[in-house]
């Protein structure tokens, strides 16, 4: 079995796959987990460079009340 990762530009290609599915030729899941946690890493290390900057005044960041206010 192999995983093959698809960009769906077509709609109408969505509901071929579904229908793939339904006879049983190909199986649709979630994305992998791995994707997940490499998302994850990046999005820590953005917001590691965010807080470099503020520290040498190249970037303002929200105070936590600030945060609290807007919600």
């Amino acid at each position: 079995m192999e995983a093959l990762n698809i960009q769906i530009i077509n709609p109408k290609a969505k509901l071929l796959l579904f229908d793939l599915e339904k006879m049983d030729l190909i199986r649709i899941g979630t994305k992998p987990k791995a994707t997940d946690a490499v998302k994850l890493w990046e999005d820590l290390k953005d917001a590691a460079q965010e807080v470099r900057f503020h520290k040498q005044g190249k970037l303002k960041l929200k105070t936590a009340q600030e945060l609290l206010n807007e919600i």
